[in-house]
């Protein structure tokens, strides 16, 4: 799967999910340890804040703290809307995957910056999905194509504080199961 498609998939699965967030479960507990349910959506509608002005070209010291603090006000839905659209406009740009991005931890090529945001959303779609007590189950296709894109990269990703140690699963385990693992969650 291109990442073009994967990335139009996983934006898919986190958006079923955000609109399944009842009013009374944004003070959620989520897998990520540190974070409710509302500072999940709002980690991820940051980063699709960042990316339109990351991928024209912008640093990470111009855009300064533009997206510091909150980012969904009182209509978390519309929020995430709005800025998923944006984001994956910016994507769907013609020659946007060709170049590089700045990002916290230096240039990278604006490919391994859309897998990088690609598999983050896949990875807290399913984060919000246990959040919420919702169908965690995620697209095959996906979760085919994250993991090979992160399987060779763990190491590195996971040494920039990507993603958390991974935790053993069953070799027996589905490919969802197995991904999940790779990147820390407890399936």
């Amino acid at each position: 799967m291109d990442l073009l498609t994967a990335h139009g998939r996983a934006m898919a699965e986190f958006d079923r999910r955000v609109r399944q967030v009842s009013s009374d479960q944004w003070a959620n507990a989520t897998p990520c340890t540190e974070w409710t349910v509302r500072d999940l959506v709002n980690h991820i509608v940051t980063e699709q804040r960042w990316a339109p002005v990351l991928l024209a070209g912008a640093t990470v010291t111009e855009v300064g703290d533009r997206f510091d603090g909150d980012q969904l006000g009182a209509d978390p839905v519309a929020s995430w809307a709005e800025a998923s659209a944006a984001a994956r406009e910016a994507f769907l740009r013609p020659g946007a995957l060709e170049g590089r991005v700045n990002v916290s931890s230096g240039d990278l090529p604006a490919g391994e910056y859309g897998w990088q945001m690609t598999s983050d959303l896949a990875i807290h779609a399913w984060d919000l999905a246990k959040g919420i007590g919702a169908d965690t189950t995620l697209d095959s296709g996906l979760v085919e194509a994250v993991d090979g894109v992160i399987r060779p990269e763990i190491d590195d990703w996971g040494a920039a504080g990507i993603y958390a140690p991974p935790v053993p699963v069953s070799q027996a385990s589905d490919p969802q199961a197995q991904l999940l693992g790779l990147v820390g969650r407890r399936p």
